[in-house]
């Protein structure tokens, strides 16, 4: 060996002892990193691609045809990819802590494991049949249709508000009218009431034709209404006659379709400058007035029903932000042809479908067929899963606790600061390179990314005892009454949520636990959060080779950053205010480039949906996210190389690292659904499926091309491309 040569070597050989990686016994010039960790990212990627694509003519199944070929999805879930086994993962470490028990534990895990085991606690849960719904109903005026003589019992002194302000403050739910309170658009430091329009039954407006592929789910949706409504009947010793319950039930589902064809459609209401209309109660009693039956629907009225439960009055004086007008003007005739009967057979029908979950199996089951049209499943998740994911979704902080201290590893929050900070810099350096974007508008839009809040791994509160005591002193739970303890659930996390009405906004609050596998960002807080659940392979892992944490964390991390600047984040400010910072060329110019996205990924057809287009406008924001995200992590790769060299190549794997940069960011979104969910998926995901957001965003990207030494006339490189940041 000569002496430069052996000079390389020993220089080599010491960077490798730095790195802590090995290199091959053999020639120094065809080192290789031969660490557990590199061996297993090379592992996971060749088991995950079909090298007998071209990667030019479809980069998502070279890149996960053999991920698709090796997984099914199982029979309990609707759909199924690398997200989903993280999310797996997770819950078989929640069912570890949740069901350990420690005499050290403080209160608050301790809760979290009484109302765990009292969701698993099979055998009380169908010793109760349905008594705890049957004993709830009378507290929100009882279900018409599962009883006699509602109109005597009820019928006098019943009020639509009473109801629907019941079942909001208790039971957290809300039917006909969304009341809730957030943050003000054009104030992010204050709460106030919002009136919205409300989710529906069915998935989506376009459900309630209820023909073609949506016949199945309105079919199911009344058999659901009809089994439950027969059950409680039964369980209550009245008759049940069959043709009078059919009746009923669809005079309910003839009126959520008239409430269904009365809500905006999505595409009404992406421009949040025209969904915010400030104004007094009064301002709304006195424009949109609503009759049913002999009642006049006080708002007001109703808006106090509910703000009483934290001891807070509302007057006509009170400002409010409307964002459905529409809808609320369009309800008038709807509710004018529906008695009261009619009206509280829905309300209550709404809030007791959600709750068949928490009864014996005899309930659960009667929703089986709606399930199935709906996600395609055929049987539900193990207990344990529902549970632990139950409990994760309402007691966050504390179960967020038992997961860190379970499983995450906290010096991955030094590497994520340093990569944010990186990649944040390209965002910036890039609006340089921007030439349709005018120097004022890219001033605040440097401003509005440096203003950008981060959040990784967990919030420091939640490992405190004291902390977390206090946080749930108002929780309590049996576990011999698992029914309850959700009821209990509602009316805390509502109460906590109304209390906010007088508070100020506080912008330092985790918007998301810890034990989570995804990644947000927050528009009043102007916040990017990266739970402790997302920082693992493949997205993200302290050994893992740069290429691939760039392409995994690092677009995710770009496009969180994006989203403040996607057509939906671009309208808030650096503080999170509604505030338009734009010049009007700019605006036109964003405008226009983000068209040529909507008409892109709106030509895309899915085969798994019946060959349905994706919808341009629904998922426009995610698409603009996704774009500029790869862009900018794989950019911010380049500046690492440029710093610190290239990496050693991995293990049995024909690829350098720029070509594996793509191949993880691509095997993140392996993936597919079953023809039910990817029906309902198109209308209700504001996400592109991973298959399209993978061909979507490198189709526009050359670097991607170059990379892969893709020809000019090969599918992996059209002729238009689009691009916004």
């Amino acid at each position: 060996m000569s002496n430069a040569k052996l000079a390389k070597c020993m220089l080599f050989g010491l960077l490798m002892v730095l790195k802590k990686v090995q290199m091959s016994p053999h020639n120094c010039e065809h080192a290789v990193c031969t660490s557990a960790d590199c061996t297993q990212s090379a592992s996971r990627i060749i088991a995950n691609m079909d090298p007998s694509v071209n990667p030019c003519d479809n980069f998502y199944q070279y890149a996960c045809g053999g991920w698709l070929k090796k997984n099914i999805i199982p029979e309990t879930s609707s759909r199924y990819s690398t997200f989903d086994i993280l999310r797996d993962e997770l819950e078989v470490v929640l069912k570890g802590v949740l069901e350990r028990q420690d005499p050290s534990d403080s209160s608050a895990l301790t809760k979290a494991k009484t109302f765990y085991k009292s969701c698993t606690n099979d055998s009380t849960i169908e010793k109760r049949g349905g008594t705890p719904l049957l004993n709830m109903l009378p507290d929100v005026f009882e279900w018409p249709i599962a009883v006699d003589n509602w109109e005597a019992d009820y019928g006098e002194k019943w009020a639509p508000e009473d109801t629907m302000g019941r079942l909001n403050e208790k039971y957290k739910k809300q039917v006909l009218v969304n009341f809730y309170i957030g943050a003000d658009d054009r104030d992010s430091n204050s709460h106030i009431i919002h009136f919205d329009q409300p989710l529906l039954g069915l998935s989506s407006r376009d459900y309630y034709v209820c023909t073609g592929p949506y016949e199945e789910a309105c079919k199911a949706y009344e058999e659901f209404m009809f089994n439950v409504a027969w059950l409680i009947r039964t369980d209550r010793g009245l008759s049940a006659n069959q043709t009078l319950i059919a009746q009923e039930v669809a005079r309910v589902m003839q009126l959520e379709k008239e409430l269904a064809n009365a809500t905006d459609t999505p595409d009404d209401r992406n421009n949040p400058v025209f969904l915010y209309n400030k104004m007094q109660l009064r301002v709304l009693n006195e424009n949109f007035t609503l009759q049913i039956g002999s009642k006049e629907f006080n708002w007001t009225h109703f808006a106090n029903n509910i703000m009483k439960s934290v001891n807070t009055t509302v007057t006509d004086d009170e400002q409010v932000i409307v964002y459905a007008p529409n809808y609320l003007l369009r309800l008038k005739p709807i509710l004018a042809e529906y008695s009261p009967r009619d009206i509280q057979n829905y309300l209550v029908w709404r809030y007791v479908m959600n709750m068949v979950a928490g009864l014996s199996r005899a309930y659960k089951d009667t929703g089986k067929a709606f399930r199935k049209a709906l996600y395609g499943t055929t049987s539900e998740a193990a207990g344990w899963r529902q549970c632990a994911n139950y409990v994760n979704n309402n007691l966050e902080k504390a179960v967020g606790r038992l997961y860190v201290e379970e499983a995450f590893a906290g010096e991955s929050k030094e590497m994520m600061n340093e990569m944010i900070a990186e990649i944040r810099e390209v965002f910036v350096k890039n609006l340089d390179d921007l030439n349709w974007m005018d120097a004022e508008t890219k001033k605040a839009a440097e401003e509005k990314a440096r203003a950008i809040r981060e959040r990784i791994g967990y919030s420091e509160n939640i490992m405190d005892d004291a902390y977390l005591d206090k946080e749930y002193q108002d929780l309590s739970y049996n576990v011999e009454e698992y029914f309850e303890n959700i009821q209990k659930n509602f009316e805390f996390q509502q109460k906590k949520t109304l209390k906010k009405l007088r508070q100020k906004v506080n912008k330092e609050e985790w918007i998301s636990g810890a034990a989570v596998v995804n990644a947000f960002y927050s528009t009043p807080r102007n916040q990017i959060v990266f739970p402790a659940g997302i920082l693992q392979p493949p997205f993200f892992g302290k050994g893992q080779a740069k290429s691939l944490n760039y392409g995994g964390i690092g677009m995710v991390i770009g496009h969180e950053i994006t989203h403040g600047f996607d057509d939906n984040g671009r309208n808030f400010d650096k503080d999170g205010d509604l505030k338009d910072w734009w010049t009007v060329g700019s605006t036109e110019k964003f405008q226009e480039l983000s068209k040529c996205m909507v008409y892109q990924y709106g030509n895309y057809t899915w085969d798994l949906a019946n060959g349905q287009n994706l919808s341009g406008n629904n998922t426009l924001g995610e698409n603009i996210a996704d774009n500029g995200g790869i862009r900018q992590a794989y950019q911010a790769y380049q500046n690492y190389i440029n710093k610190h060299g290239e990496e050693l190549p991995l293990p049995g794997i024909n690829h350098n690292h720029h070509q594996l940069f793509f191949l993880n960011f691509a095997q993140v979104w392996c993936g597919t659904h079953r023809p039910e969910h990817a029906i309902n998926s198109i209308k209700t995901d504001v996400h592109s499926p991973g298959k399209f957001r993978v061909l979507g965003s490198l189709q526009n990207f050359p670097a991607f091309a170059d990379a892969f030494n893709c020809r000019k006339d090969s599918y992996m490189v059209p002729e238009k491309t689009c691009q916004v940041w």
